[in-house]
């Protein structure tokens, strides 16, 4: 009998650890590992994410993994690369945050577009780009974007160089080339 309850007390052991070894641990960790905070930031990375200062602590780990990777290529970068990376950091650190999801939005809606719709939308917002402020001020008031990432008509694809006055269009909030800025 002894040996009976100690044979059954050895399997019950046995099976109990089993069960635990089978469960996850409690503590996983699924994602991107904490950012720094604005406090804890260098003076060079700083300098170059300024505009985002006033966000930058409200911002999740991801995000504030993504402006990293810029700072860290930014010293790279052309002088004309750099103003245009801090000037799309000020536009982004104006956008509010229904403004900063309808961008991205966008730019996940252009990449899923086939490349030779992407390329008519490029197309558009060269034509767009070169407008006189004024005109495109008034393709703006229109409100017609999202026209933009339809699919272009028979006539828009035979077209050499389709206008976005002529399409009655509105630019993105950043041009489809590259990637966007991110929060």
């Amino acid at each position: 009998m002894a040996i009976g309850r100690l044979v059954g007390g050895l399997i019950a052991g046995v099976a109990l650890a089993t069960a635990n070894a089978a469960e996850p641990p409690a503590s996983v960790i699924i994602g991107t590992p904490p950012q720094p905070g604005w406090s804890a930031l260098g003076p060079q990375h700083k300098a170059m994410l300024a505009p985002l200062a006033g966000e930058w602590d409200k911002m999740d780990n991801v995000r504030r993994k993504k402006w990293l990777g810029i700072a860290e290529r930014y010293p790279a970068m052309t002088p004309d690369e750099q103003r245009r990376t801090q000037d799309r950091m000020r536009e982004w650190a104006s956008l509010t945050s229904e403004q900063r999801a309808k961008a991205r939005g966008s730019y996940k809606d252009f990449n899923r577009l086939p490349s030779e719709q992407q390329q008519a939308v490029k197309q558009k917002w060269e034509a767009y780009s070169n407008l006189p402020p004024e005109e495109r001020q008034r393709v703006r008031e229109t409100g017609k974007s999202s026209r933009l990432l339809t699919p272009p008509t028979v006539a828009e694809e035979s077209a050499v160089a389709p206008t976005a006055a002529d399409s009655g269009t509105t630019p993105p909030a950043f041009p489809p080339t590259g990637e966007p800025p991110r929060n």
